[in-house]
């Protein structure tokens, strides 16, 4: 169910997130300290990010750049003076007992960004998107290592100061599978605009709020009012890592409060915290308002004057675009554009194959072959960067009829990505190189006169009988004739 198709006097989902984006630099935010992860704790700090008296922040240029192309990818419109302010509260991760965010001035305002839920596009408004420092890292050790069973918890400020981009939507979800898509979408643009690294641990996580509403308050465009919002009460979940623990915490949390609602129960207004191992949400501590932050200017930071830059700072083809182009430009179906541009890096990889070779054999390698067998290996193509130029060389095989695409696929890809070996000395190797016309028509001779019974199949109909013949060629020539090929021997002499 979406926005548009609610019905009226229905029980409504509403839900909006908080995406907090941790992005690529080498320095944190305020500080010189790297951002590069490491296994010792409290190694990569300072006076500044642990907030010793007297530490004074300088701001992260290419954070502030990476901000403005985040911008420019979601429209959001860039104000002549943007400020950063203090967010007052304690809690044991934050070391100066306040968090350097902006407030009322963010760097971007009034963006979006458009989905795909089962064939339907929608657009979700993208309130604000502001920069920010990640606060430290807490390690919850035994009882489970659950927030609220740990027998201790463990402080790592080496995260403290990393530069955080936080996207704000508007309440525009209203299903947990919407915010799914949203999220996949999101992290495809800042992948592609280079401001963002999925591999890094904890590089996106998410605090969600979901409040269920009367259908009745909905209008005719799905929209929901303010004062309906606002009456209802919401909690926010926090702790939401994945794109599949944001569906799960959500569909969790919806299905808790229409129980309650169900019920005669009132929804509590809190915090609640998402307990991935166990799969529910349990209760932190009642929802902060605005107020309880205290808000001010933060005194050791100039105001911030850079909407120049979004005329200035190029940002490559989007997602959804290169998606539409490679329709247009390949003729590819709608599920082979996704697969190719899924990522940046696939994306140029199947264009560097496709100037080269036919576009559905280049999709065909690269969509399904390639990127099959490094799903089933837990791998991204980013694993294998340095190997695609053997995957290039495969591919010429294929094209040049080398070599079948059944023991490309089977034999030579396999072990190239599990071995690391060469196309050509796998084939070698192997010989696996396509058998020579002569010896193909011999096999078809000896596979007709061995297997009388299935030859009496054939001629009596039975549409496997061809299909067992083509098995007795392949066996002997070792895989290396091409199926096709022999299918068309096969017949010709039966007839």
């Amino acid at each position: 169910m979406t926005a548009q198709t609610v019905q009226r006097g229905d029980l409504v989902t509403v839900i909006g997130l908080e995406v907090h984006v941790q992005l690529e630099t080498e320095t944190k935010i305020f500080c010189g300290c790297p951002t590069a992860q490491t296994d010792e704790p409290n190694t990569n700090v300072c006076p500044v990010c642990l907030g010793l008296p007297g530490a004074l922040p300088v701001l992260n240029e290419t954070a502030v750049e990476a901000a403005v192309k985040i911008g420019k990818a979601i429209d959001a419109s860039i104000p002549e003076e943007t400020r950063f302010h203090r967010k007052n509260y304690y809690y044991p991760d934050l070391p100066k007992n306040f968090q350097i965010t902006q407030y009322d001035e963010p760097i971007c305002q009034d963006g979006e960004l458009e989905i795909a839920v089962e064939g339907e596009r929608r657009t979700i408004t993208i309130e604000r998107a502001h920069l920010e420092e990640d606060p430290g890292s807490l390690q919850h050790v035994g009882g489970g290592g659950g927030i609220d069973t740990a027998e201790y918890t463990l402080v790592n400020y080496n995260r403290a100061g990393v530069p955080l981009m936080e996207i704000v939507t508007a309440p525009d979800f209203r299903t947990a599978a919407e915010a799914r898509a949203f999220l996949a979408e999101l992290e495809e643009v800042l992948e592609y605009l280079g401001v963002f690294d999925a591999g890094r641990d904890g590089s996106l996580r998410v605090d969600a709020n979901l409040s269920i509403v009367d259908g009745e308050e909905v209008d005719d465009e799905g929209r929901i009012g303010t004062e309906a919002l606002e009456a209802a009460n919401r909690t926010e979940v926090k702790n939401i890592s994945s794109h599949k623990g944001a569906e799960k915490a959500l569909a969790y949390e919806e299905t808790r409060q229409r129980n309650a609602i169900q019920r005669g129960r009132v929804v509590e207004q809190e915090t609640r915290h998402w307990d991935e191992s166990r799969g529910i949400t349990v209760s932190m501590r009642s929802k902060e308002a605005e107020k309880d932050y205290r808000y001010f200017r933060e005194a050791d930071l100039p105001p911030l004057r850079v909407s120049h830059w979004k005329d200035e700072i190029p940002i490559p083809e989007l997602p959804t675009a290169r998606r539409e182009r490679f329709r247009e430009e390949y003729a590819l179906g709608e599920e082979a554009a996704s697969k190719l541009t899924s990522t940046k890096q696939v994306a140029d990889f199947y264009e560097d194959v496709a100037r080269e070779f036919d576009p559905d054999l280049a999709a065909t390698w690269v969509a399904d072959e390639l990127l099959g067998e490094l799903n089933y290996r837990d791998l991204e193509i980013t694993d294998v960067a340095g190997r695609l130029d053997a995957v290039h060389r495969l591919i010429e095989l294929v094209d040049g009829d080398e070599i079948t695409a059944k023991n490309a696929r089977e034999v030579v890809l396999r072990g190239m990505l599990d071995d690391g070996d060469d196309p050509d000395e796998i084939v070698e190797r192997e010989g696996l190189g396509k058998t020579g016309a002569d010896e193909v028509e011999q096999a078809v001779l000896e596979a007709i006169e061995e297997n009388p019974e299935a030859v009496a199949d054939h001629e009596a109909g039975e549409a496997g009988a061809i299909n067992f013949l083509v098995g007795q060629v392949m066996a002997k020539t070792g895989g290396s004739a091409d199926p096709g090929d022999v299918n068309g021997l096969l017949r010709e002499e039966l007839e």
